[in-house]
């Protein structure tokens, strides 16, 4: 902690984000102080903070990504108290994680080799959730061209704009820091889809270990243990999970599920019925469509 940061006076409060939570320790990194005397370019402050006991009496929890209040520094030993939580502006229940904009949906393209079906899901998982989806094709070093091209067609026919992306050769990388600029984005996928490989290449001195695949298994074993923000060199903050294998879709409902796939967004309004489940209704404009991912949206309806 720099000795260089002014003393606030007796009760004085500061705003900042969670950064980590380990524990019942919460890593709180300060907003700017530029105001309260202190230059915008020095790092900024990072607290190692508690949770005020009025919190853990009313139950309000604290998660990475909370916008929080802390009151009274000790700046000689980095030390504070969370007085207060902001409101969110979104909510990820698993892994928690507060007032993420963005998802990037990684999927590797070699090692272990595609699953739609899994992709498809957590594409819809994070529509659901109410942010911003941006798939990240990876690996693209591994495989031909023509396979890329393959696929960047596809996703583009789910209606999204891919990101090809390879950590190894650095291609997307400089496009992959713009996209997460002055936002708080996630990056979800499976295991082995080379999420902390990417991390590693946008922020090398974070260094996250990383694991090769299960020859067997063809998946990555777990090397994220828990959810932590990295805060990105042109603003932003970066967000990696822990790794997982299958999604369950906590987060939609049978009615809301439509509005989760861009193709259905584009022809809904074309049905008969406002409340169309594009199944047996007559007149539906979505189920008369030629479209890959109808009979995944069918799988998830059923579950």
């Amino acid at each position: 902690m720099s000795d260089r940061l002014p003393a606030p006076s007796s009760s004085q409060e500061w705003v900042g984000t969670v950064r980590a939570v380990q524990a019942n320790y919460y890593r709180v990194v300060l907003d700017s102080l530029s105001e309260k005397g202190r230059p915008d370019d020095e790092a900024l402050p990072e607290l190692l903070c508690v949770r005020r006991s009025r919190l853990k009496k009313t139950g309000q929890q604290v998660i990475t990504g909370d916008r929080v209040v802390v009151t009274d520094p000790d700046w000689p030993s980095g030390r504070a108290a969370i007085n207060e939580v902001l409101p969110r502006q979104t909510w990820l229940p698993r892994p928690a994680i507060a007032n993420v904009s963005q998802a990037l949906v990684v999927c590797a393209l070699f090692e272990p080799e595609p699953d739609p079906l899994h992709f498809s899901r957590l594409l819809v998982q994070a529509e659901a959730c109410g942010l911003t989806v941006r798939p990240c094709l990876n690996k693209s070093d591994l495989v031909e061209p023509e396979q890329v091209e393959r696929w960047r067609s596809r996703v583009q026919s789910w209606g999204y704009d891919p990101l090809i992306l390879s950590a190894r050769t650095g291609e997307g990388i400089a496009t992959l820091t713009t996209t997460c600029r002055d936002r708080i984005s996630v990056m979800a996928g499976g295991s082995g889809m080379g999420k902390s490989s990417l991390l590693n290449a946008l922020l090398p001195e974070v260094s996250l270990r990383t694991q090769p695949v299960s020859g067997r298994l063809q998946h990555g074993r777990h090397t994220t243990r828990h959810v932590e923000l990295f805060a990105m060199p042109d603003g932003g903050w970066l967000a990696d999970t822990p790794g997982f294998n299958q999604v369950e879709l906590t987060e939609c409902r049978s009615d809301s599920l439509a509005s989760c796939f861009p193709e259905i967004r584009q022809r809904a309004t074309e049905c008969q019925f406002p409340d169309c489940r594009h199944q047996q209704e007559p007149g539906c404009a979505v189920r008369e469509l030629e479209w890959e991912r109808y009979e995944h949206y069918l799988s998830f309806l059923d579950e």
